[in-house]
């Protein structure tokens, strides 16, 4: 398992597990991050990270990123 902050460009990845505080969970979670869930990884930009996760493309910060375990 490793966070979602080390995935490359371009990579997928099944979601093993969300961590953080509930409330930083279920935000992540109504934002389509749910365990058992794809995430693929699109760009970087400025410290967030751009990903592709139930058909929406989501910027998240690298702090939430790193809660997210693939």
């Amino acid at each position: 398992m490793m966070p979602l902050t080390l995935m490359k460009t371009g990579e997928s990845q099944t979601i093993k597990r969300i961590g953080g505080r509930e409330d930083t969970r279920r935000f992540l979670e109504n934002l389509g991050f749910v365990v058992g869930g794809t995430v693929t990884v699109v760009s970087e930009l400025g410290g967030n990270v751009i990903v592709n996760v139930k058909d929406s493309r989501v910027a998240v910060s690298r702090e939430m990123a790193s809660k997210i375990m693939v």
